[in-house]
C-alpha cells in the first residue's frame, strides 16, 4: 500500500518482457506486482545481501526503496529518542559510549566509515531484541526506527549468463540451458547456436563481438582458449563448430557436479521434503518476528 505504481512500471524487466512476449497477455496485476512479491520475500526475512544476476539488481533497488518508504511512513515512534537511548545502554557502558561517538561522527561530519563501524557493532551485539536493534539502526541515521532492512545485491563474477541467442538467458525466451540438462541436449543446443552472420562460408573471417557464442567463451573459457578462438575466428583458420567445442566442454564440466549432487535427492525425494520442512520452520520464526514488528509499527493489534 505504500508502493507507488510508477515504481513498478519502471522495473526494466517489466518493460522488456512486455516487448519480447507480446504474444502473451501481461496486462495483469500479477505480472506488474511480481517484483513487489519478490521484495516481500526479501524484507520479511531481513536479508542483508541477496545473491542475484545483474538483470535483477533493479529489483533489489526497488526493494530498498520500498523498505525506505515503509520506514519513513511507519518508523515514527512515540518517545523514539528515549527508547533508542535506553536500548543503547543495553550494549554495556563501553560499547554504548562507542556507539554514541560513532553516531555523532556520522551525523555531524558525514563520516561513512563511522556509520559502517556502528552498524557492525550493532550486528555483533547478541543481547538486543529485534525492536531495540531496529531503533538503534534508525537512531544512527536520524530519528526514525528502521523496521525493514535495506538489502544489497550480491553479484558473482559472471553476473549475467548469456542465452543461446546472445540475449539474457531465460526460459521465457526459449534460449536457456537447464542446470542438469542432458549432455546430448546441451551439445545439440550449442552446436546449433547462431554465429556471426558475416561467416557465411567456412573461409569467411568473422568478428567475435558479433557472435552469440563469444559471451559464453567469456564465462567458460580461459584466456588461452579465448585468444585461440578470437584469432581463429578473425582469420577464418577455425570453423564455428571448432570454436563452439570448448564452450560445450566447459558447460558440461560445470554441470557434472550438479548432476552428481542431485542424484541422491532424485533417488529419495523425502530428503528434499525434510530439508524444506526444516527450512520452513526456521523461516517461519523469523517471518513471525518481522510481522509482529511490522504490525506494531502500523498500529495493527489483533489481540
Amino acid at each position: 500500500m505504500v508502493t507507488p505504481l510508477g515504481w513498478l512500471e519502471r522495473v526494466p524487466t517489466y518493460k522488456d518482457q512486455q516487448e519480447r512476449l507480446s504474444d502473451k497477455d501481461l496486462s495483469t496485476y500479477g505480472f506488474l506486482g511480481y517484483p513487489l512479491l519478490q521484495s516481500a520475500d526479501i524484507l520479511i526475512y531481513r536479508a542483508t545481501y541477496v545473491p542475484v544476476g545483474e538483470d535483477q539488481v533493479p529489483h533489489i533497488e526497488l526493494t530498498r526503496e520500498v523498505a525506505r518508504r515503509f520506514n519513513h511512513v511507519f518508523g515514527r515512534e512515540s518517545g523514539f529518542e528515549d527508547k533508542a537511548q535506553e536500548a543503547a545502554r543495553k550494549l554495556g557502558s563501553k560499547r554504548a559510549r562507542l556507539y554514541m561517538e560513532l553516531r555523532t561522527r556520522f551525523q555531524e561530519q558525514g563520516d561513512e566509515a563511522a556509520l559502517e563501524q556502528a552498524q557492525a557493532l550493532l550486528e555483533g551485539s547478541q543481547n538486543l531484541s529485534m525492536g531495540d536493534r531496529e531503533r538503534l539502526f534508525g537512531y544512527l541515521e536520524g530519528s526514525r526506527r528502521l523496521i525493514l532492512a535495506e538489502p544489497e545485491a550480491l553479484l558473482t563474477e559472471a553476473s549475467r549468463v548469456p542465452g543461446l541467442d546472445g540475449q539474457k538467458m531465460s526460459k521465457s525466451y526459449g534460449n536457456a540451458i537447464g542446470m542438469r540438462e542432458d549432455p546430448e541436449s546441451v551439445t545439440r543446443k550449442i552446436r546449433t547456436m547462431p554465429t556471426d552472420p558475416a561467416r557465411v562460408r567456412r573461409t569467411d573471417p568473422g568478428d567475435p563481438e558479433r557472435c552469440p557464442v563469444w559471451p559464453l567463451h567469456r564465462v567458460y573459457s580461459n584466456d588461452e582458449v579465448r585468444a585461440w578462438a578470437e584469432k581463429g575466428c578473425r582469420s577464418a583458420s577455425i570453423g564455428c563448430l571448432e570454436c563452439k567445442q570448448p564452450v560445450i566442454d566447459g558447460v558440461l564440466r560445470e554441470q557434472e557436479p550438479f548432476r552428481e549432487r542431485a542424484q541422491p535427492y532424485l533417488d529419495d525425494p523425502t530428503l528434499v521434503r525434510n530439508i524444506m520442512a526444516d527450512g520452513c520452520e526456521q523461516a517461519r520464526k523469523l517471518a513471525l518476528e518481522t510481522m509482529r514488528e511490522v504490525r506494531e509499527a502500523m498500529g495493527l493489534d489483533y489481540s
